[in-house]
């Protein structure tokens, strides 16, 4: 696919924010950002490392001298800042640091998913298995579900961390807000009046939303009060995200993705009421989303399951097969209204 043009932006602090794109997956661009003026050269996320991303953003920051007049290649980069542990913004940092010999950087939530990956992916793997029993996702299904979940992920090498962001610790005029609820250790960066938002605060996309039962620090509840986190910022006039268009109006945006969870909400509560009987997760995704295949059957379990969480955990749901859930190992919820 023909990516979009590198495009340059400019704090009021004086950093100078180039963001450059990648596939990340087929059809799926992913942005990474270099900052230039904070400090030392820095990377701020490294794609998937899948398919062309690393020779995409490799490529990316070499043209900065040609196209930008910027005096620096891959080599000057001394710094990675990786703004959350999804595959798409971290599957690259060992080839970068292969190519700069820099220091990696992110919060300590998603710490060992880049130091030890290996374990990261079998232990989540377990505890989406468990959920997905849980969701009521059938037998025949559930292991197409899991093999899904593992796409990709096999080329990811683990890397060594030596710098912890913190919001207690500014970094060279950057500040970094813990946002969990997308990811556990998703940090969104401020950079004077610009926000580097990652995933947490998207264009277009509401973003995706997982169970906290699959992963702490997810959960649709966190992922509110990170929204409300950002709101109460003073200030910001640009927020970049790790996809789509840069947002100009970061405030009126978090109006916009709390609005469209409340609709989510609803859609939940209206599909259990028509039921006319207690249904699980599963039951419930396939009524919101009749017509998805593929990986985004995974993606509306997990979104559906995060809603789901949010009404029980709020007192507008009840577990209606109490008897079973005591007799048996894992049996699948069946929800109803309170």
């Amino acid at each position: 696919m023909r990516l979009p043009p590198i495009q340059r932006f400019e704090s009021n602090t004086g950093v100078r924010i180039y963001r450059i794109p990648a596939e990340a997956f087929p059809n799926f661009i992913v942005y990474a950002y270099v900052l230039l003026g904070a400090g030392v050269p820095t990377l701020v996320d490294t794609g998937s490392g899948y398919g062309n991303s690393n020779e995409q953003i490799l490529a990316g920051i070499r043209s900065l001298k040609s196209d930008f007049n910027e005096p620096i290649t891959e080599k000057d980069i001394k710094r990675i800042l990786i703004s959350h542990g999804y595959i798409d913004h971290f599957g690259g940092v060992a080839f970068m640091v292969e190519q700069t010999g820099a220091e990696v950087g992110v919060h300590e939530i998603d710490r060992r998913v880049l130091t030890n990956y290996e374990e990261r992916v079998i232990v989540a793997t377990k505890d989406l298995r468990v959920y997905l029993e849980r969701a009521g996702v059938s037998d025949s299904l559930l292991p197409k579900v899991i093999e899904m979940y593992g796409y990709s992920k096999k080329h990811v090498n683990s890397v060594q961390v030596s710098i912890n962001l913190t919001e207690e610790t500014a970094i060279d005029g950057m500040t970094f807000i813990h946002t969990p609820g997308h990811c556990p250790g998703q940090v969104c960066i401020r950079i004077g009046d610009v926000l580097l938002a990652a995933d947490h605060i998207l264009a277009r996309t509401t973003p995706h939303q997982s169970p906290e039962s699959i992963t702490r620090y997810t959960g649709l509840g966190h992922y509110l009060e990170s929204l409300q986190k950002v709101a109460r910022l003073d200030g910001i006039c640009l927020s970049l995200g790790g996809h789509e268009e840069p947002i100009t109006n970061v405030y009126e945006r978090i109006n916009g993705i709390r609005a469209s969870h409340q609709r989510k909400l609803d859609r939940v509560i209206n599909a259990i009421k028509a039921a006319e009987k207690p249904i699980t997760i599963s039951d419930i995704s396939k009524r919101m989303y009749p017509d998805i295949h593929g990986y985004d059957v995974l993606l509306a379990l997990e979104e559906v399951g995060a809603h789901v969480e949010y009404l029980y955990e709020h007192g507008y749901l009840a577990v209606c097969n109490l008897d079973e859930v005591e007799r048996e190992n894992n049996p699948a919820l069946q929800f109803g209204l309170v």
